[in-house]
């Protein structure tokens, strides 16, 4: 239980919050949300004993654990498997009095190492650690690479693994999702809903949050709220209270309105696929988020295109990779105005590559490219907020687009992005990623551009910011082309999906949903030349034919009997699992009295857990000997 008690923060001179009472329970997963500078960060640097209160205190249970995700990764030359191990400190300190113990020759000492070893489990942690790498998108052939190989962002994954890898009571997350791609945040998701210890998360990602938390401790107004539910219930109790307020009310029911004006259009125009049905459900339920940012910063939209060719581009029979690595091949496509397309695939599979082939940063290497004369394309991607020249001001920046606009105008533009006052003219060196974010789509929605290409425009950028920028496009009248692994973003702004994957660009006529089901199927592995194709075996005599049937029966009974088992045992630990969980929940066991029953729940819950776990892998094992006697 962490115990929160007329806690009070100071940056300077600047009040980031006073007088937070409130308490996590064990097992809680908790979102902490909030406006960017708010004091999320420096409440886990609090936590962590790198900052301390100015008033007030935090009560920890005795010898917690606390696992928090570093911000550096050194480039060291051992490789990421033993790098995420690293992360399970117990583990690591074993092992080294388990060299001191064989030097000593102390075979006492070595036979209770040996037993403590396998009291933490540790025969399987390679696997543990494998299993983390490969949830986070690294391939099983980089799990012996050199940490100084990767990239940053790989690193930071790295990272992730290693906290993860601890085995932790408290688990401090700051935006995890910020170097994932769809599919890692879909596999981290999962792990975090199975994870037994107390969850803190700062996210800006609204379907993770919705997904993952229990709680949300939201700061504003230099205070702390802790509300019950996920980030939807939170919204709903947060919109009922600002709505009290006449000018808020006002202001929410013209976005409404708004909103509304548009679900009538879009659902006259929609078809029946599911990803445009998903579109409509999405913009349906904006009416609600709208009554929870009514007191946003940002207020801004897309200027109406100078003209809009039809179409904006095509792609014919297009081959595209670089140097001689072709990621994408037989690629066709044309885009028009209007087209709102959400790229999904694998990491690797060339959603960033599509989106660079269209905005002419790489060029085909075969197949015909033919965009419109008139063809305006506005591309975001993550490096251009290291082009802005750090030296120059948010004013000078949008002068050198256009040399004729005053002062006024470009504080009235700016200020719909939440730049105001001095900081127009201040240099953007010192400039925050969610800054920079914002000032690079504010540059690029005032050149008017008739084709978006967005690759991954959420990271850095806040809730607040999220929803404006969702709002924006929906009124705008050019073509997207999305990639997100924001859900809520793809899902209110995209009505139709391309799948990347095997170096093809498909149409993906299912939802989100059924994309989520499509990434966690195994995937197919196509024959190649050289394997032998089994030949019909039409000459049999239909005895032959019913003893081979029976012989085949005979061999898949005792797996489809093992495999009955395993599905009924499962069943039944879900069901004792979710009995523990309703009793988990009751305020009550938390209570001084109640101390032995709650530490017997918390251990039955970690037992059933990795039993589920251990079953799981027998299941897929079974299954998968099943898929191959056919």
């Amino acid at each position: 239980m962490l115990k929160f008690s007329n806690l009070a923060i100071r940056r300077g001179a600047r009040q980031l919050f006073s007088n937070a009472n409130f308490t996590i329970h064990q097992g809680n997963k908790v979102g902490i949300t909030g406006a960017n500078g708010c004091g999320k960060s420096s409440l886990f640097a609090l936590l962590l004993n790198e900052l301390h209160s100015d008033e007030g205190e935090i009560s920890f249970p005795p010898k917690i654990s606390i696992a928090h995700v570093a911000q550096e990764t050194p480039a060291v030359n051992k490789s990421a498997l033993d790098y995420v191990l690293d992360g399970d400190a117990e583990l690591r300190n074993i092992q080294q009095q388990l060299e001191v113990a064989e030097q000593a020759d102390d075979g006492e000492m070595l036979a209770e190492l040996h037993h403590q070893l396998e009291v933490i489990d540790a025969y399987t942690a390679n696997a543990r650690a494998g299993k983390l790498l490969q949830g986070l998108g690294f391939k099983p052939t980089e799990l012996e690479n050199k940490v100084a190989q990767f990239s940053g962002g790989w690193r930071m994954r790295l990272n992730l693994a290693q906290a993860l890898m601890c085995r932790s009571d408290l688990l401090l997350l700051d935006e995890p999702t910020n170097h994932l791609d769809l599919d890692a945040v879909i596999w981290l998701e999962q792990w975090l809903l199975n994870y037994a210890g107390t969850l803190l998360l700062i996210s800006h990602d609204r379907d993770f949050l919705d997904r993952v938390t229990s709680h949300i401790a939201h700061i504003e107004h230099h205070g702390i709220k802790l509300y019950s539910g996920n980030y939807t219930e939170f919204e709903k109790r947060r919109a009922e209270q600002l709505a009290q307020q006449q000018g808020m009310y006002e202001k929410q029911q013209r976005e409404i309105a708004h909103i509304e004006s548009f679900i009538r259009r879009f659902k006259a125009k929609a078809s029946k696929a599911k990803q445009a049905q998903g579109r409509v459900k999405a913009l349906e339920r904006m009416e609600l988020i709208a009554q929870a940012h009514v007191d946003s910063p940002f207020n801004f939209q897309f200027y109406k295109p100078e003209k809009l060719p039809h179409p904006l581009t095509k792609l014919e029979e297009i081959s595209a990779g670089y140097g001689e690595l072709k990621i994408l091949d037989d690629l066709n496509l044309t885009l028009v105005p209007g087209d709102r397309i959400g790229l999904l695939g694998h990491n690797g599979a060339g959603k960033s590559t599509l989106i660079k082939l269209l905005a002419g940063e790489i060029a085909a290497m075969q197949g015909e490219q033919d965009p419109s004369r008139e063809l305006k394309t506005g591309y975001f991607a993550q490096h251009q907020l290291e082009q802005l020249d750090a030296e120059a001001s948010a004013m000078l920046h949008l002068q050198r687009l256009d040399p004729r606009i005053t002062e006024q105008e470009i504080r009235n533009y700016l200020g719909g992005f939440n730049f105001h006052g001095d900081r127009v003219l201040e240099p953007v060196a010192p400039f925050s990623g969610g800054e920079k974010a914002r000032l690079v789509l504010a540059l690029l929605i005032y050149q008017k551009p008739n084709l978006l290409l967005l690759d991954e425009p959420t990271n850095h950028l806040d809730l607040e910011m999220r929803h404006a920028l969702s709002l924006a496009l929906q009124d705008y009248q050019g073509a997207v082309v999305l990639v997100s692994h924001d859900r809520h973003m793809l899902r209110s702004v995209t009505d139709q999906f391309i799948l990347v994957d095997g170096g093809k660009a498909t149409p993906f006529d299912g939802d989100l949903d059924s994309y989520r089901q499509w990434l966690l199927q195994p995937r197919e592995q196509a024959p190649t030349s050289s394997e032998p194709v089994e030949q019909p075996k039409d000459n049999l005599s239909k005895k032959q034919q019913r003893q081979q049937q029976a012989e085949k029966r005979r061999q898949l009974q005792p797996l489809k009997n093992q495999q009955k088992k395993l599905e009924q045992r499962m069943e039944a630990l879900n069901v004792q699992k979710q009995q523990m969980e309703q009793e988990l929940a009751n305020p009550e066991l938390y209570e001084v009295e109640n101390k032995s029953r709650l530490q017997e729940l918390t251990q039955q819950q970690t037992v059933i857990i990795r039993e589920l776990d251990g079953l799981e892998e027998s299941w897929l094992q079974v299954a998968e000997e099943l898929e191959a006697l056919g």
